[in-house]
Formats: C-alpha cells, sequence, structure tokens
C-alpha cells in the first residue's frame, strides 16, 4: 500500500496543496507536509519561517538553520516555507513565537490535536504573504 495518497486533504478539507519545493520539504522531500508512518515528528504543518521561530526551536535542541546536506537538509531562513512538527509549532504558539501557518498546504491530521481556529488565528495576520508565495511559485496542482 503507498503511504502517499492523492486524496491527502488540507484543513479546509479540501486537495492539499504544496508547502515549498524551495526549499524542498516533506518527510520525503516531495514538497508536501505528508502524513507518513516514519514521521515520528508529524511534520505536518506549513509555515513560514520567522526569525523568533528559528531561534526558539534551535535552543530547544533543534537547529534548522544550519544545513545538513547529508539528510537533504538546505538550513532555513527566515521567508522560508517548511513543514514542522505539530508539537514543535504548539510549543512556539505557547510561547508566542509561533510562525504564520498556511492553511491549504498543512495536513488535515493536525486537527486531531491543533483546533482550525489556532491555525486560522496564526494565518490569518500573513494570509496576503502566503498567497503571494504559493501563486509566485505557481502551485496549481495538489499534491
Amino acid at each position: 500500500m503507498n503511504a502517499f495518497s492523492s486524496t491527502d486533504r488540507n484543513v479546509l478539507g479540501l486537495p492539499l496543496k504544496p508547502c515549498s519545493h524551495e526549499p524542498m520539504t516533506g518527510i520525503v522531500r516531495d514538497g508536501c507536509c505528508r502524513h507518513h508512518p516514519r514521521d515520528m515528528g508529524r511534520h505536518l504543518i506549513c509555515a513560514v519561517m520567522t526569525e523568533g521561530f528559528l531561534a526558539f526551536t534551535q535552543a530547544q535542541g533543534n537547529d534548522l538553520t544550519t544545513p545538513y546536506p547529508a539528510y537533504g537538509f538546505p538550513g532555513l531562513k527566515p521567508g522560508d516555507r517548511w513543514c514542522v512538527c505539530v508539537d514543535r509549532w504548539v510549543e512556539a504558539r505557547n510561547a508566542g513565537v509561533a510562525p504564520l501557518v498556511d492553511l491549504g498546504a498543512t495536513h488535515q491530521a493536525v486537527l486531531a490535536s491543533v483546533p482550525l481556529a489556532d491555525l486560522t488565528v496564526r494565518s490569518a495576520a500573513g494570509a496576503r504573504i502566503v498567497r503571494a508565495v504559493v501563486a509566485s511559485n505557481g502551485f496549481a496542482q495538489p499534491c
């Protein structure tokens, strides 16, 4: 059985859209924040990186800014879009440094842990930025 499905849905119940191809994100580096049985960290939230979030996650022991080419990880900078762990996003939200969320590219499985309202609050402030990034990358096809 294939772990990936063209029927993957986002938190809005629509087909899951890609998060980023530059840098390439996703548990299998396909650009999408898909649910996958090997993904123990649940990298399901498509987030727009900020200095505050990158510093926060580094302080928690997960340096997202340093490249690790052996793992296909380029290192991130503010403005990059990346599939982040659900639990880390919740920790960052509680600390007041949660990054913006692209609801269209965030997997519906997140809703088992995070209410849609919490995600929406963090997407509304950056909705124009997220739409502009998605449009500029030409992501027209669902995952």
